[in-house]
């Protein structure tokens, strides 16, 4: 191998800035198409939470009606000690992942399950709130 050949050969084991240039385009169209589908996947995860949730404060709400024989006037008693036992649910739980206070309305009572309405009213802009009914 001659010095020329040497000294061609050491020149091209880089990268030129073209190269470099197209490398960095296809980053940035495949960052540009994997984050909106990335932010629809943690959405959806935020409305599966809120079900989740609500499933959780319909549970706590029956096995209060049936040590009480009646619903909670509101959620804030769920997370009240009484009777020298712990709550049912902890005061984290009554804010949804968007971080407004899950609603509960003791008079709306669901007609197929008996139970008063636990719901959260979603993300914002949302037209139907997430509830399990």
């Amino acid at each position: 191998m001659t010095a020329r050949t040497r000294t061609v050969a050491v020149a091209r084991a880089g990268f030129t800035l073209m190269e470099m240039l197209v490398v960095v385009a296809i980053l940035v169209v495949l960052a540009g198409a994997a984050v909106p589908i990335y932010l629809s996947y943690l959405e959806d995860s935020r409305v599966d939470r809120a079900r989740l949730d609500v499933k959780s404060i319909e549970g706590a709400v029956d096995a209060y009606y049936t040590k009480y024989g009646s619903y909670p006037n509101s959620l804030n008693d769920l997370v009240q000690p009484m009777d020298g036992v712990r709550p049912y649910l902890d005061a984290n739980t009554l804010m949804d992942p968007w971080g407004n206070p899950y609603q509960y309305n003791p008079q709306n009572v669901n007609p197929m399950t008996g139970r008063p309405q636990v719901f959260s009213n979603g993300p914002p802009g949302r037209q139907q709130p997430i509830s399990n009914f």
